[in-house]
């Protein structure tokens, strides 16, 4: 493996990504060079705003659960932040108990200044909820269970 040449508009890039989506840590390869960059979150973290209260199950009262086997496990389909509504004074898509149709809106992930609407893969009912609005969310991580 040759030296590897830092470039620091680079890593500037990557921390204002880290900054502008609350996530704690990013990482590019290219051939056999890694850059990564991290945050500490922390006391003095970002806070995003929050929207009204929803009713969520955080993951730390799951932890002992792996939902991501359960079939009805909505798993995020990229990294960013977790957003219940639609905007702040909305109220959310949807909430625990209620019955969603395949296709429909359970909450957007904004991904580089991008909102992407998360969508029930099928009907049923949301058992849980297991992001805030606002909270980081990783590839492959249970947004949601739908029974």
């Amino acid at each position: 493996m040759g030296k590897m040449l830092v470039d620091a508009e680079v890593i500037r890039a990557l921390a204002d990504i880290l900054t502008e989506t609350g996530l704690s840590e990013i990482e590019i390869a290219e051939k056999d060079q890694r850059i990564r960059v991290a945050r500490n979150l922390g006391g003095g973290g970002v806070v995003a705003p929050v929207a009204a209260p929803v009713a969520v199950e955080t993951s730390s009262q799951v932890a002992t659960q792996d939902l991501s086997k359960d079939p009805g496990a909505v798993l995020s389909p990229m990294i960013g932040v977790a957003y219940l509504t639609p905007e702040p004074s909305a109220p959310a898509f949807v909430t625990v108990g209620q019955q969603v149709q395949a296709g429909q809106v359970l909450m957007l992930i904004e991904a580089m200044k991008t909102f992407n609407q998360i969508r029930a893969p099928k009907a049923g009912k949301v058992t849980r909820i297991l992001v805030s609005s606002g909270d980081p969310v990783e590839y492959g991580e249970v947004l949601a269970v739908i029974e």
